[in-house]
């Protein structure tokens, strides 16, 4: 029977049919495998260990930084300071502002002046013929203007001469027309025209 054999060489033909030898290198592989993927998670934890301790001393030294600073700094005179450089800011600006309106206008006068002198420069020296139109101008209405202060207006004719005076005294309560005519001299006309007055 079976059982009558020797257990020994029953068991030995029984491996020898399983044939375990692949079982046993891929056990083989496994554990190198295992062994291998140990060793890397430990160099990883001390990597990671060795990080953590790198961010733990910068956090520390972070923290202190952070409380040195807030130990030194005072937010009422930052507030302060704020605005007074807001204040500064506003009245550079509005300088700047009006500088910039007075340049304008600086701007505007010199062409105008700029203008007029060259002008002038046509002109020449002597002023030109309506330069000297403007100076008699000038002089006929100021000499008009003093006669009307005194009571005096005269008037032109036809032709745009001054032929006709006409004097009112207030005092006298009257009014004189004198015809201006050049047979008679200024002279003549002056005295008349005080006399009147």
């Amino acid at each position: 029977m079976l059982l009558d054999e020797d257990p020994a060489t029953l068991i030995h033909h029984t491996i020898g049919n399983f044939n375990i030898q692949p079982d046993k290198l891929a056990v083989s592989r496994i554990n190198e495998s295992l062994s291998t993927l140990q060793q890397a998670r430990e160099l990883r934890a001390r990597e990671a260990e060795s990080a953590l301790k790198k961010l733990s001393r910068t956090l520390t030294t972070l923290n202190n930084h952070h409380l040195e600073t807030l130990s030194s700094h005072s937010s009422t005179a930052h507030a302060s300071e704020i605005a007074t450089l807001d204040t500064q800011k506003f009245r550079i600006a509005k300088t700047a502002n009006d500088l910039e309106i007075e340049s304008e206008r600086l701007s505007s006068q010199l062409a105008d002046l700029q203008a007029r002198l060259q002008e002038l420069e046509l002109q020449g020296v002597d002023g030109g013929d309506n330069a000297r139109r403007g100076l008699v101008d000038d002089e006929i209405t100021l000499k008009l203007k003093i006669y009307r202060g005194l009571g005096i207006d005269i008037e032109k004719d036809k032709s745009g001469e001054y032929s006709k005076a006409i004097i009112h005294n207030e005092k006298k309560g009257d009014v004189n027309v004198v015809s201006l005519d050049n047979k008679f001299s200024r002279y003549f006309y002056a005295n008349y025209f005080w006399q009147q007055l």
